[in-house]
């Protein structure tokens, strides 16, 4: 094995569990009550919509990783079906991203420990870091199964509370009065309290819960058998993830009318403590934490492996691509780790969190130009897919399918032009998305020009 390669010691049911474990996390645990807030029951709507334009767009990544699998997954596609610059601007922006997502995760997992503990918040996260750098550090088989179990405690916690929320909607344990379907529509305002605007404003808020689930394509160049593992974890994952989410939100909307204050202070824990379970609120902040560290360690994973593969392919620092003897990008994982510690840092010397409030706000927004460039690239690479003979798992309708959901992301980004959150959010993206594009063809120029120089 040479001193740059990465092992392959994930399997399917790593990546399996990955890809629920990323998607069912703290936009599920803790943002729904805010997206029933927005919209009442209509928001069962805007889940839908939004979670079927994430399946689409996770067959048409899921397409191109069988195909062709790679730690850099779809920046790799863009640079191979738009061109070079679209394959580093989309690769480091993504990266960016989640190192903004890594701090506040373990900012969010840290407080609430700090609840439990009394200890200051700050020593925790620092705990925390270590811990999780700790793990990616050791090798990819132990961060394939500690992602394995904090994903099934998860999708466990899911479950339970799907199970316990029907009995509560069929009589059989103690629920408040009137639970059950007709309350979507028979509650203050109807189905569609909030009217269309409703809904939209419910699709803005919940369509970026989705995002986490493209982890396992990065993840599948680390498989045992690549083109084989993505096809059955992508099939196995995308109908799972949307059964969670809308499943989820209809038991809150039966159980306790859309506009319950407790609702908004947190879903799971309003519902469960209807039904007179002792401890349930301590139990889902325990949930809670599992799914903020689940998701940190993911994401240290993931960017130490989009660094390197955009290193691989020339469009950073070659120091990015050295490796321990366990064959882990280890200067890649210490790198996303330092920024989680300045994360904290910046957190305890900006009480407000203006700056990290205003660079979180565009992750979302962020996932919107991630997606336009899977579409595009699938559509575009298909017949060099077809014609190599690598194509293991075809999506239907082609092209359709990749014109669908770019018409949809478009459809989205206008909702987003219309509300005033959302406005500056996806300004500030494709600002920063245009920088990085400049910064990849000033490095062009520059790395030309030092190539035609005498020696």
């Amino acid at each position: 094995m040479s001193n740059t390669a990465l092992s392959h010691g994930l399997k399917v049911r790593h990546l399996t569990m990955m890809g629920l474990g990323s998607a069912i996390g703290a936009g599920l645990f803790v943002g729904s009550g805010n997206s029933i807030a927005a919209a009442g029951p209509g928001v069962l709507i805007s889940y839908a919509v939004a979670g079927l334009v994430v399946v689409v767009v996770m067959a048409l990544l899921g397409e191109l990783a069988s195909a062709r699998p790679s730690s850099g997954a779809f920046s790799t596609y863009a640079a191979q079906g738009v061109g070079r610059w679209a394959g580093f601007a989309i690769g480091w922006m993504y990266w960016f991203m989640l190192i903004m997502v890594l701090g506040v995760e373990i900012l969010a997992a840290s407080a609430i420990v700090a609840g439990w503990t009394g200890a200051p918040q700050w020593v925790l996260a620092v705990v925390l870091i270590l811990l999780f750098a700790a793990v990616n550090l050791f090798g990819v088989k132990q961060f394939g199964e500690l992602e394995f179990w904090f994903a099934s405690i998860k999708v466990a916690a899911i479950v339970g509370f799907l199970v316990i929320g029907l009995l509560m909607v069929l009589g059989v344990i103690d629920a408040p009065s009137g639970a059950g379907l007709a309350r979507l529509f028979e509650g203050e305002g109807g189905f569609f309290p909030r009217g269309a605007a409703g809904v939209a404003a419910g699709l803005l808020s919940v369509m970026f819960a989705f995002g986490g689930i493209e982890i396992i394509t990065i993840a599948a160049a680390e498989s045992t058998n690549p083109h084989e593992s993505i096809r059955r974890a992508t099939f196995s994952i995308m109908w799972r993830i949307l059964f969670f989410y809308v499943g989820s939100v209809l038991i809150m909307l039966m159980v306790l009318p859309w506009n319950d204050p407790a609702l908004k202070e947190g879903a799971f824990v309003a519902v469960l403590e209807r039904a007179n379970i002792p401890g349930a609120a301590t139990v889902m902040e325990a949930v809670i934490v599992i799914a903020l560290l689940s998701a940190f360690n993911a994401q240290i994973y993931a960017t130490s492996r989009m660094a390197y593969s955009l290193s691989e392919r020339g469009d950073g620092h070659a120091v990015l691509l050295k490796v321990s003897r366990t064959s882990v990008p280890y200067v890649a994982v210490l790198i996303s780790v330092f920024f989680a510690l300045v994360a904290v840092a910046a957190n305890a010397l900006d009480s407000q969190g203006r700056v990290m409030g205003a660079l979180l706000d565009a992750v979302g927004a962020t996932l919107l130009i991630v997606w336009v460039f899977i579409a595009i690239s699938q559509i575009r690479l298909r017949k060099e897919l077809e014609a190599d003979g690598t194509l293991r798992l075809r999506t239907w309708a082609h092209p359709w399918l990749g014109i669908f959901a770019l018409v949809s992301i478009a459809a989205f980004a206008l909702l987003m032009l219309f509300d005033p959150v959302g406005r500056g959010t996806l300004l500030l993206a494709c600002g920063v998305f245009a920088l990085i594009v400049v910064v990849y063809f000033v490095r062009a120029r520059f790395v030309s020009r030092s190539r035609d120089l005498p020696a």
